[in-house]
């Protein structure tokens, strides 16, 4: 573990019931063993007074190279990655961090809730939604499949073109 990822453990476990709230479990993984994850676990309580609430798992770097996180030229270390898997045990995004970058959580929030969003509601996020600097917190209607549709949606309102329409969700 380093300086940077002690302040992404303590942001996730200060956010961790904003992870309830979307239903999200939360697991960490270090290439550590696991008496360094109790001592580390154990450092930022004494020290920063926070309780890391969501397990950690001890990687000897196998489960690091399945998933992609360790990078040619980087040696052995392994690159800050996040994995968001669906209800279905499908892996929707992956991110990855150089070493020197920690993680945003807001941004890691913000996906998970626009992934929920997106599959409850048959649409797509825009960029930096839900503050889109376009159409502001509404989402984008999926373009439609044939000419008809197409011609249907010209001129419509909250329609930009016939493949770039949009709505409010109430």
């Amino acid at each position: 573990f380093t300086p940077v990822c002690t302040t992404e453990f303590v942001s996730f476990a200060k956010r961790f019931e904003d992870f309830q709230k979307l239903d999200c479990e939360l697991i960490g993984l270090s290439a550590d063993q696991v008496f360094s994850h109790i001592k580390w676990v154990e450092w930022i309580k004494d020290n920063l007074d926070v309780e890391i609430p969501f397990p950690i798992i001890a990687d000897n770097g196998d489960i690091a190279k399945k998933l992609g996180m360790i990078h040619p030229g980087k040696g052995t270390n392994t690159v800050r990655a996040v994995f968001l898997v669906d209800p279905e045990g499908i892996v929707r995004l992956i991110l990855y961090y150089p070493q020197e970058i920690g993680r945003n959580v807001d941004e890691i929030l913000r996906a998970i809730r626009a992934f929920q969003v997106a599959d409850e509601h048959g649409v797509a996020v825009p960029a930096n939604w839900p503050n889109n600097e376009i159409i502001g917190d509404s989402v984008i209607i999926p373009p439609p499949n044939n000419e008809e549709g197409a011609k249907t949606r010209r001129g419509a309102d909250n329609c930009f073109d016939w493949w770039f329409c949009y709505k409010k969700l109430s």
